[in-house]
């Protein structure tokens, strides 16, 4: 089965592609000539998802889905959140990001450094939409630990059971225990029931 994911982010295609399966093919925008800003313009997390995945089927109306993720440090009152790929500045560079949250929490001791990521996943087929959500629990480290796997704030994000990164992790590990994984997993159960 095709269907599209509104995203530009090939880091995320890929990940994703390993968690769905064989069974489905991820096809991006640009691949179907649209290589414009999907808009991200609302106050959540979810509503963001939403606002993706509807631009996406009212551009192409094929199945589509978006994500949208977001990192929530509790010494940070939740920030950087719905911020979370522009928490910088707009030019999306994450290694200002990281460098802005462990700048944030400097002299916060580690068991006060609580953070979860969220990922709300869209769904519209046929014009109607579903949704689904992931959250992974854990701590910022005290510095940024540099892995071979990982983007954005995985470097600097240890889950709760670990001793290392979400970086330092393989790419199973980390599918096995992510936000992006538990939500993309409810995405992938549903379509093969709907298959049927």
């Amino acid at each position: 089965m095709e269907i599209i994911f509104a995203t530009n982010n090939a880091h995320k295609a890929a990940e994703t592609e390993g968690i769905l399966g064989s069974s489905f093919r991820i096809i991006t925008p640009s691949s179907l000539g649209f290589n414009g800003d999907i808009p991200e313009t609302h106050d959540t997390i979810r509503e963001n998802s939403i606002q993706k995945a509807q631009f996406i089927w009212d551009k192409f109306h094929r199945t589509c889905f978006a994500d949208d993720t977001g990192l929530m440090v509790d010494a940070l009152k939740g920030a950087p959140g719905v911020y979370s790929a522009r928490y910088a500045g707009e030019q999306k560079d994450f290694a200002a990001n990281r460098r802005k949250v462990l700048e944030g929490l400097e002299g916060v001791p580690y068991e006060k450094r609580t953070a979860r990521f969220l990922c709300v996943v869209s769904l519209i087929e046929d014009g109607n939409l579903t949704v689904f959500e992931g959250t992974c629990e854990g701590h910022i480290a005290l510095s940024e630990h540099d892995g071979l796997q990982g983007f954005g704030y995985d470097s600097i994000f240890i889950p709760e059971g670990l001793q290392v990164t979400m970086s330092e992790v393989s790419m199973e590990q980390k599918s096995a225990i992510s936000h992006r994984g538990a939500a993309m997993r409810a995405l992938k159960c549903h379509l093969e029931k709907n298959q049927g």
